[in-house]
């Protein structure tokens, strides 16, 4: 289903806030902390917006291409490197905050930690005042897994709007990211937090990675 037309009010606006992202996204980007537990995190002074995905869903790759950075988040093929909440500040003077949290789905880690992520995460979404948004990352190529659908729920329990973003797009058929797509958007149309939009992206081809940063300013400003 194509989206509505807007008007020119609503095209002017979409075109100013398009680049206002752009502006901040040239700007410094810099690594700020990780935090394992949540005594460690940076004081609340300034809006987050924070990044969930199954390991290895291209998450710090997404992340390298919405800053415009070759490494500002580590890309590794082993699932689940991230174990700890890192902090990004974008802007000078600091606008806003990515978060970067732990991959979820590692079936081969041990349970105690599972359940310290799990701790760590559902503590963080529950408690943190400036977290505006969070932005949950599906993988194209499966679609919402089980696992994701666990991830939506604790979203939901949390009270944190979030929005959906299909990830490697480039790998799938055309005809086939059609189908994901509309099929991840019913699934977000049964969620109580979820945001009815679902953004496609591939962080190879730079392809939504502009309606990306304009979703994370956005947000921030909410």
């Amino acid at each position: 289903m194509s989206e509505p037309a807007l008007s020119p009010e609503e095209q002017a606006a979409r075109a100013d806030l398009l680049e206002r992202a752009r502006l901040l996204f040239a700007g410094r980007v810099d690594f700020l902390k990780s935090a394992p537990a949540l005594k460690f995190l940076p004081d609340p002074e300034v809006p987050e917006i924070a990044f969930a995905g199954r390991s290895n869903v291209g998450k710090s790759s997404l992340l390298n291409a919405l800053t415009g950075r070759k490494s500002i988040a580590r890309t590794s093929v082993t699932p689940g490197r991230t174990q700890e909440l890192n902090f990004f500040e974008v802007g000078e003077p600091t606008r806003l905050r990515l978060v970067d949290m732990p991959g979820y789905g590692f079936a081969k880690a041990p349970p105690k930690v599972v359940e310290q992520w799990r701790r760590l995460v559902r503590d963080y979404l529950r408690g943190r005042v400036v977290l505006k948004r969070t932005l949950l990352l599906i993988d194209s190529r499966h679609g919402v897994k089980p696992v994701d659908d666990e991830m939506m729920q604790m979203l939901d329990e949390a009270g944190v709007g979030y929005r959906v973003v299909l990830t490697k797009a480039d790998k799938i058929k055309a005809t086939d990211l059609a189908q994901v797509l509309a099929a991840t958007q019913a699934a977000a149309r049964k969620r109580t937090a979820a945001y009815p939009q679902v953004l496609v992206t591939s962080s190879e081809l730079k392809l939504g990675i502009e309606d990306l940063r304009a979703a994370v300013l956005e947000d921030s400003e909410i």
